[in-house]
């Protein structure tokens, strides 16, 4: 479904006055229909390629494909266009929008009360509360959170795209989490994750450090992950 061919991301280091590279000539295609999760260092490069896959950041050089169809020259809207949905690892605050609003923006249509707050029931949030609040400074950094994949919810499309979608997400709110990403079922998932509870869910796993990948099925890829403490991935090792 979604195939990267060669890809490279450099940035410019003004302190080092020279090329830094993020992603190295990475070749990877995640299947149609299952949950892939990538996880590995923190600053390895990991949200950054969810970000080329999307769009938000254009790939130095490379090609990623959609299917059969090279998407590597499209904008973020047409990538969306296309069923390419993405979840912020940090949500935008809209002042002066209200969650119904965005839920139809993210749907393209005017959501029926029902189904907005279905969405939002789905995510653990109280339509009757939340329907009509203002995506502003009232809301936590967990409700902007459940409201975003909310949003993702509405908006639909056949690649979903998750960066550390537990972020702000509280313990007891986890197997909900989980829920929505089981729900997603014939879809394909790409989540950024380092938390254990996910990586358990996950059809396949990616470990990734922006240079090399080591990727396989979950059962097998567990085994090659240690030092799992406090459900998060504090280092990597390979066998």
């Amino acid at each position: 479904m979604i195939k990267l061919k060669n890809v490279c991301f450099n940035v410019f280091d003004k302190e080092a006055n020279s090329k830094k590279i993020i992603i190295d000539n990475f070749n990877y295609q995640f299947k149609k229909g299952k949950i892939t999760v990538i996880t590995g260092h923190n600053g390895s490069g990991k949200s950054t390629l969810i970000k080329l896959i999307m769009g938000i950041n254009n790939i130095s050089s490379g090609n990623i494909f959609f299917g059969e169809k090279d998407i590597t020259n499209m904008s973020v809207s047409e990538r969306a266009n296309l069923g390419l949905t993405m979840a912020f690892q940090q949500p935008v605050r809209f002042k002066g929008l209200t969650v119904k609003n965005l839920l139809d923006v993210a749907s393209s249509n005017s959501n029926k009360l029902a189904d907005a707050c279905n969405y939002l029931s789905k995510v653990g949030l109280c339509a009757k509360q939340y329907i009509n609040r203002e995506i502003d400074n009232t809301l936590s950094g967990g409700e902007l959170k459940r409201i975003e994949l909310a949003l993702a919810l509405a908006k639909g499309g056949e690649v979903y795209l998750f960066d550390e979608p537990e972020a702000g997400i509280d313990l007891w709110s986890f197997d909900e989490l989980i829920n929505i990403f089981k729900s997603l079922k014939g879809k394909t998932v790409i989540i950024v994750s380092h938390q254990k509870k996910i990586l358990e869910i996950a059809d396949e796993i990616v470990l990734f450090n922006g240079k090399t990948v080591t990727s396989g099925k979950r059962d097998e890829m567990l085994g090659k992950l240690t030092n799992l403490v406090c459900d998060k991935l504090s280092e990597v090792k390979y066998e």
